[in-house]
């Protein structure tokens, strides 16, 4: 029996049990880092109901006192119903295939951005379409979330934008990484609408280089890990990816150096991030990062800076908005997490599975790209 029949094998024993795992044609390798998405043609309802289950959950199965599941849900953008209806039609769909998931997730994370423009009746719509999901849900802000009343409604509803809780041998952390944007608003006399509009454009031309964790956040975390085993799973959710990907669109976090010296002693991190709205891996050190798909639309990739390790997803057709977006499946064999992408609009799925880099292959750190655009 060779090497790979083995680990095949040994996966199989732990993720192929009658009635919990997909069907046994896939195979995944802790070897492989493998992204889902699709060809071709729209799915009718059936053949994507079909593929739910492969959707939207993250399995744990390495230091945990048991294998468990947990969803994710990020970037909704959501306007009032009298708006926009599509992203709302995309929320109930998310929530109620989270809510039929079985076996049940144990929680589901929001990953930032639930509002577009951070009003109210926005955010208030949100926690109604969750509403469904029963079981225990976190959530995380993003920029679109805040910057509109500076996260007053956002905190009445969830409270901290930063929390840490352990889960069946997994450590768990939400960072804020949208709160800690300059102040260039006041000395412009800004309206609140002003504001947000800036925020939420893409180009951070005016907004500049608002991402960021900040030295009291990263303190906290440093503190939160102290009684943790380095070889233990951490696992980080976070609006922005923790590195440097494309500073202009604030596809990273600008004190992201700090955060990698924080998190480099320990030998198993992952950080799970919404914001690109794009399949995206990348590995720095110790830690890998893994960057979710949106419900609401997908961007395009960066003009430079998408990490070498990053197999890109298929151009999306703008004549479908159910096409490039979706939710994934994060399956967690051992000392890694293993991605597999599922695009709604899409009815067959195609599975590219490059050689792990097992973290041999690190992205380099090089002059940073936002050294060139912002003085510090």
């Amino acid at each position: 029996m060779s090497e790979l029949d083995r680990e095949r094998r040994e996966l199989a024993t732990v993720l192929q049990r009658p009635g919990v795992r997909p069907d046994p044609l896939l195979r995944i390798t802790r070897r492989t880092f493998v992204h889902r998405s699709c060809l071709t043609g729209a799915a009718t309802v059936a053949q994507t109901f079909a593929w739910w289950p492969l959707l939207n959950t993250i399995d744990v199965a390495y230091a945990a006192e048991e294998p468990f599941k947990f969803a994710w849900v990020s970037d909704t953008h959501l306007y009032p119903k009298s708006v926009n209806t599509r992203f709302v039609e995309k929320v109930q769909r998310a929530a109620r295939e989270v809510q039929a998931m079985n076996p049940p997730a144990d929680f589901m994370i929001f990953g930032g951005d639930l509002a577009q423009l951070g009003r109210a009746n926005e955010l208030e719509l949100g926690v109604e379409l969750l509403n469904e999901v029963k079981i225990r849900k976190v959530f995380i802000p993003g920029e679109h979330d805040w910057y509109y009343d500076m996260g007053a409604k956002w905190k009445q509803l969830f409270d901290k934008p930063n929390w840490t809780f352990d889960h069946k041998g997994v450590r768990f952390i939400g960072l804020d990484t949208v709160t800690r944007g300059p102040d260039y608003w006041t000395v412009r006399k800004m309206s609140p609408e002003e504001r947000m509009d800036h925020m939420a454009t893409l180009d951070g031309s005016v907004a500049g280089p608002w991402a960021g964790v900040g030295r009291d956040q990263l303190d906290w975390v440093q503190k939160t890990l102290a009684d943790w085993d380095k070889a233990r799973p951490v696992v980080i959710f976070s609006h922005n990816p923790l590195y440097e990907y494309y500073p202009p669109w604030n596809f990273w976090v600008r004190d992201w150096r700090e955060v990698n010296e924080v998190l480099k002693p320990y030998t198993n991190v992952t950080n799970i991030h919404g914001h690109v709205h794009q399949v995206l891996y990348n590995e720095i050190g110790t830690m890998r990062s893994i960057g979710m798909l949106a419900t609401s639309w997908p961007w395009p990739y960066a003009p430079e800076g998408v990490p070498k390790l990053t197999k890109p997803m298929i151009r999306a057709d703008p004549g479908d908005f159910y096409d490039g977006v979706g939710w994934e499946t994060l399956s967690m064999n051992k000392d890694r997490i293993e991605t597999q992408y599922v695009m709604w609009g899409r009815k067959e799925v195609f599975v590219q599975s490059p050689p792990d880099s097992s973290l041999s292959q690190p992205e380099i750190l090089r002059p940073r790209i936002a050294d060139q655009i912002w003085p510090y």
